[in-house]
This record gives structure tokens, C-alpha cells and sequence, in this order.
């Protein structure tokens, strides 16, 4: 049975023997319009017989995810507490729940006799949640799931986080954490906290784990003490994480600060590349799968191109866009994967909804999951397979992954940088990003590229903690250290145009310039051991400089104008993108040449597509007597000359716009495209 309870002021509800009192708590999300629920007896369906109808009554269950959007009923990101209810005791209820659109759903939060029952909450049009009727025991806490990273690399320090949830009747002031590996000896952390039945706690241990060596390892989180005595339902009380752990990365810089390197191109337009911008390794080392970020054009969005055994003759690669890219990808500057199996980008638009100078500037990093099932697919929602989106960073200029799902980004326009923890995403194509905590560092300044191309990348370097940033404008990097600064007064200036958990400025944080001088448009940036490289667009280097003196150059490397990205592989050699070119390349130490070499070409052309003249790039091998020929696209010669005669670059400027073929003896062949 059922009795609705109006009780004034602070009267208890009494309810009958047998009966139990039940509150419901409903979270709207940014369109609480959109939502209708049933409380019903479990299995009886929408419309069976429902015990309470709260939301929109202009909703009925056959409106589930029609696209509509009538108006009345709950307010946008609102808590509105439903009841209580006397409900018999053991029994089981279903709470269905309808949203007319079909892009997210309102959550719900069941308290029985004043204690934490459940929570439910989810995606799409129409759900249906089960509860039963039982009072919580006293002391309940709960680890409601770890946020510990998948993958790890030898040496360096993980973050052993997680989020833990008070599920007991009694109020939580205290309870400790603790962790061990294979069995070893467990690592345990006293947490003082103020919980009320039903809220959660996001933790993170004193104690990071270093892992030893390389391998398959096995975390046990466990909730070790709750109000310095057991808990009463150890049922909810441990996880454990699989977890991979890579060998370290080697860092080789002094080998390449020695003597010239050797470039090799491993793809460029024929691998569908277009306008290049930023790359980054999948966190399985032994996958070696390199992911490229495209710029494209506005119109469609930008892409992806996922190399397999990325620089070895068994290299595959696949060319994806999303559904909804042109929101979710628009002119994409940076990519980053993270430790959990997903990744992150973030746009170089002003807003990602088409109007670039006039409207809500309304976008922002974006995550996304490196499942091929769920990537780039369809039929998952109205928006595409994006996790998430947050939209508080317009025209960022590159993101870095701290851990899970916690990114840092470069804000473009209000010149700053912004900590983006997503948390817990939405579930593919859905669209409630109200999970996220942000905090907007505005102390740390940069200038973008005026023309909204080249690119400011930053990186976090996950054994010290710092955050390093290009200042394109500035021609220097700055680092941050990314555990200081406290919360400030007050709200951002900026935004926000979503609700979020929390959104705020950082002041007093610890940031520093570190490089100064020798750059010219500084953009791509990496950290290997104790070493910096900045990429620098004009000048078509990479600058290598030592962090353990006082970020000292040491050596320049020429890999061409037009370079934007730059990654350090799991094998220590340096991968950089270029967007002029549209070319992904390997630099290998000089003493290490051939270690892969593409299959089928060993030069490269640019600038591609071409006006006048066209550029040769290859290596140090390369005789000058060896024949170069442009042939149009029915095979006939246009143009012959040698290696040694085209240094200066080969004239194409008589030749009509179209597709041709350029070749290298014994150097294979490449499609060079002239436009005018």
C-alpha cells in the first residue's frame, strides 16, 4: 500500500505497522521539462497502476524520446524532494521515468526511514529502476567505484583514487582507505569528512603507488574503517583494478642532442591525414596505436586517423569522424588519451554551434571512449558517441590528461588555463555535463595565435606534477604546479552557460616561466625523463632542453616549417605531426637509422597541395644523381630532374591544377595535388 504523507513543518511521518517511510529525491537535469516518472508496484509497467506521478503532466509514457520539449513541470538542475510515501516494508517499486527528448534523464535518490536506499540514474528516453522497501543499517559505507587508471608506467607515481558513497543511517565523520598489489603489504589512509546519508566523497590517497617493473598487476581498494569501527555491510566495501603497467619510457634526448637525426614520414594524405595538429599513443603500450588529430574544416568537423603498429611494416591505419563531430570535433587543436580507455579533445572554435564573434561562445574539451565499439558509432544517441562535453574553454589551444578523467586545457580566449575534471560521463551521445568540476586558472596568461592555427599544446609531467604550457603569443612555456592554489571567492567571470558541480577560480597557485628566448611560434610540447621538447612552427625544429639544468638547450632537431604536435613513443624516439604538409614523422637517433622504414616511400613532398613549387624531404642516403619525375595523372612526364637539382625545390609552376605523381628512383612514389 501507499499513503502520501503532508506533514507541516518538521512533524515526523508515522507510518502504519508494516510500512516504512520513503522519500524520493529527484535531479533534473539541464532541461527538467523534458522529465515525467512513475512510482509504481515493481513490474507493473508505465501507466500500471501508478502510485505517484511527479514531473511535466504534459508527458505521458509514449512520449519517451519523441524529440519533444513541451513546456511546465520541474525546473532545469533541480532538486525536488517527492513524499514521503509509507510503503510496505520488504516490498519491491519500480520509479520509470520518461524523457521526451531521449538525450538524458532526470536521477533519483531513495531514502527509507531517513537512511540512503539507492540511487539510479542514466541515459535515453525511458528507464525503469527497482528498489525494496528496508531500512539501511547504521553504519554503511560504500566504494562506489574506483577511479584509478588502467594503465600505468613503470616508475612512475599512481594516483589511487576512487569515490565513496555514505549508504548507512548514521552521518560518517570519519573512515580509512587502503590499498595493496598482488598481495603485498597494504597502504591505509585516514579520511576526516562530514557525510550525510546518500552524499558522496571523491578520495585520493596519501599514498601514490610505484609501480617496479613492467606487467599485469592486481589492485584491492578496500574501505578499511568507517566511524573509527567496522562496517556493518561489507558487501560494497572493495574493488579490485586490473591494472597493465608499461615498461618506462627511455629517454634518448642526449642521443639525438649528439648528431643529426634521421626523419622518416610514416603517413601523410594518402593515410587520410588533413591538416594535422596534435597525436598521442594509446596508454597499452604494446598496442603501439597512434592516434592523429585532423583540423579539417569547420563545415564537417574534424577526425581522427588511428595508426596500427604504427611505424613498422605490418602499419595499418583507420580514418573515423564522428556522427556529430562538427560540434563535438570543430577544429579540433589537441588530443589526448587517457589512463581509463578513453581520451579527450578540444576545439579551436569560438562556438562550436557555428557563430565564431557573436553568440554564446559555447564550447570545449570533449571526451570520448577508444573502444572501436563505441567510437565514431552510431544508433547510441541524437549527439553522436561523445562521453561528455564541457563548454567553458572557447578556442582552446591544446589539452593534456592528468589522470582518469581529469584534463587540463589552454583557454584561447580568456587567455588562461582550466582544469577540466569530467568525473562520471553521460554514456555515449547523451547530453547532461553537469558532473564536472572545474577550476579556471587566471593568474597563468597566454596569448593565442591571432589567426586560430597554430597551436598551444600543454603537458603534464605525472612525476613531478607540473603542468607545462606553450605561450605561443608570449614565444616562451610557463609551467604550473597542479596540486596548489586554493578555491577563490566568489564565481568565474566567464560563464558559465551549464550547471556544474563546481566551477571556480584557482588564485595562488605556484606557475614559473621557464623558456624565454629561441622561440618564435613555439606549439607542440612533450616531457620525457628529464627532458623538454617544444615544437616550433616557423622555424620547423624541435628544441630539446634539459629540466635538470635550469631548462638549458641542448640541441635543435630539423624536421620541417609547418610542425605542430610532438610525442615521445613507448620506445623513446620522438613522433611530431605537421599541419603545412599534412605529415606524421618518426626522428630516430642518428646511430638507430632503419629501424622501420616506411613500406612503399622514403621522401617526402611538400607544401601538399602545391602552387609553385614543390619541396623534397628524405634522408641522409639520398644520392644527388638520382631521377625525379612529376607525371600527370595520365602517366605522362611533366617534369624530370634530379635529387641534386631540386634542393631549391621543383617548379611546378607551368603545370595546370590537378593530381600528379611524383617519384624518386628506388625511393617509391607520392600523389602531390597542385592548387591554385
Amino acid at each position: 500500500m501507499l499513503t502520501l504523507l503532508a506533514l507541516p513543518g518538521a512533524v515526523k511521518a508515522q507510518c502504519d505497522a508494516g510500512e516504512l517511510e520513503v522519500t524520493i529525491q529527484v535531479l533534473t537535469d539541464d532541461y527538467g521539462n523534458e522529465t515525467m516518472w512513475q512510482l509504481v508496484e515493481a513490474g507493473a509497467g508505465c501507466d500500471g497502476a501508478p502510485l505517484f506521478t511527479g514531473g511535466n503532466p504534459a508527458l505521458g509514457c509514449e512520449d519517451a524520446g519523441t524529440f519533444e520539449s513541451p513546456a511546465g513541470g520541474y525546473g532545469n538542475n533541480a532538486t525536488i524532494d517527492e513524499g514521503p510515501f509509507c510503503l510496505t516494508e520488504g516490498a519491491s517499486y519500480d520509479i520509470i521515468c520518461v524523457d521526451s527528448y531521449g538525450d538524458g534523464q532526470a536521477s533519483f535518490i531513495v531514502m527509507v526511514g531517513g537512511g540512503f536506499s539507492n540511487s539510479f540514474g542514466a541515459g535515453g528516453g525511458l528507464n525503469t529502476w527497482t528498489f525494496v522497501v528496508q531500512e539501511p543499517v547504521a553504519r554503511d559505507m560504500a566504494l562506489v567505484n574506483s577511479t584509478t587508471g588502467f594503465y600505468a608506467e613503470a616508475g612512475v607515481p599512481v594516483p589511487v583514487t576512487g569515490t565513496v558513497k555514505n549508504q548507512g543511517g548514521e552521518a560518517v565523520t570519519a573512515f580509512t582507505i587502503a590499498y595493496a598489489v598482488d598481495g603485498g603489504t597494504e597502504e591505509t589512509a585516514a579520511f576526516t569528512v562530514d557525510l550525510a546519508p546518500g552524499e558522496e566523497y571523491d578520495f585520493m590517497h596519501e599514498a601514490e603507488w610505484v609501480p617496479a617493473a613492467a606487467g599485469e598487476q592486481e589492485m584491492i581498494i578496500r574501505i578499511a574503517s568507517v566511524n573509527g569501527d567496522t562496517d556493518l555491510n561489507t558487501s560494497n566495501d572493495a574493488t579490485t583494478v586490473a591494472m597493465k603497467v608499461n615498461p618506462e619510457i627511455p629517454d634518448l634526448i642526449a642521443e639525438y642532442a649528439s648528431e643529426a637525426p634521421f626523419i622518416t614520414v610514416i603517413a601523410d594524405e594518402d593515410e587520410d591525414l588533413l591538416v594535422p595538429r596534435d597525436l598521442d599513443f594509446h596508454p597499452d603500450a604494446a598496442r603501439n596505436e597512434l592516434w592523429v588529430i585532423n583540423k579539417d574544416v569547420f563545415s564537417t568537423g574534424g577526425s581522427t586517423v588511428r595508426l596500427f603498429d604504427a611505424g613498422t611494416p605490418e602499419q595499418d591505419y583507420q580514418w573515423q569522424r564522428d556522427p556529430a563531430a562538427r560540434h563535438f570535433l570543430s577544429l579540433p587543436t589537441g588530443i589526448a588519451m587517457g589512463d581509463n580507455n578513453n581520451f579527450a579533445t578540444c576545439p579551436g572554435v569560438y562556438d562550436a554551434n557555428g557563430n565564431q564573434s557573436t553568440s554564446t561562445p559555447f564550447t570545449g574539451p570533449t571526451l570520448w571512449s577508444a573502444d572501436p565499439a563505441i567510437y565514431a558509432g552510431t544508433g547510441f544517441g541524437p549527439l553522436g558517441s561523445h562521453l561528455d562535453m564541457l563548454h567553458v574553454t572557447p578556442r582552446s589551444q591544446g589539452i593534456a590528461h592528468e589522470r582518469w578523467n581529469r584534463y587540463w586545457v589552454v583557454d584561447g580566449t580568456n587567455n588562461d588555463v582550466v582544469m577540466h575534471d569530467f568525473r562520471g560521463d553521460h554514456g555515449p551521445g547523451q547530453d547532461y555535463h553537469g558532473n564536472a568540476i572545474i577550476h579556471r586558472y587566471t593568474e597563468v596568461n597566454i596569448t593565442r595565435d591571432p589567426n586560430n592555427h597554430v597551436v598551444s599544446h600543454c603537458v603534464v609531467d605525472k612525476r613531478t606534477k607540473w603542468l607545462y604550457i606553450v605561450d605561443f603569443g608570449g614565444q616562451r612555456v610557463l609551467r604550473l604546479d597542479t596540486r596548489s592554489g586554493n578555491i577563490a571567492a566568489g564565481n568565474p567571470s566567464f560563464g558559465p552557460f551549464e550547471s556544474y558541480i563546481e566551477y571556480k577560480n584557482k588564485t595562488g597557485a605556484t606557475w614559473e616561466v621557464v623558456i624565454d628566448q629561441g622561440l618564435q611560434q613555439p606549439a607542440g610540447i612533450d616531457v620525457v625523463g628529464t627532458h623538454l621538447l617544444v615544437s616550433d612552427h616557423a622555424t620547423g625544429e624541435i628544441i630539446l632542453y634539459d629540466m635538470s639544468a635550469d631548462f638549458a638547450e641542448i640541441g635543435r632537431l630539423p624536421v620541417g616549417a609547418g610542425v605542430m604536435g610532438v610525442k615521445v613513443g613507448p620506445d623513446g624516439r620522438i613522433w611530431c605531426v605537421n599541419a603545412t604538409t599534412s605529415e606524421l614523422m618518426r626522428v630516430d637517433p642518428a646511430g638507430e637509422v632503419g629501424i622501420t622504414e616506411r613500406a612503399t616511400t622514403t621522401f617526402s613532398a611538400f607544401p601538399n597541395p602545391a602552387n609553385a613549387l614543390v619541396h623534397l624531404r628524405y634522408g641522409n642516403d639520398m644520392a644527388p644523381h638520382v631521377t625525379v619525375e612529376v607525371r600527370d595523372a595520365a602517366g605522362r612526364v611533366c617534369k624530370r630532374t634530379t635529387v641534386g637539382q631540386s634542393a631549391k625545390g621543383i617548379d611546378i609552376s607551368a603545370l595546370s591544377e590537378g593530381v600528379y605523381t611524383l617519384s624518386i628512383d628506388g625511393a617509391g612514389s607520392q600523389r602531390v595535388v597542385i592548387a591554385r
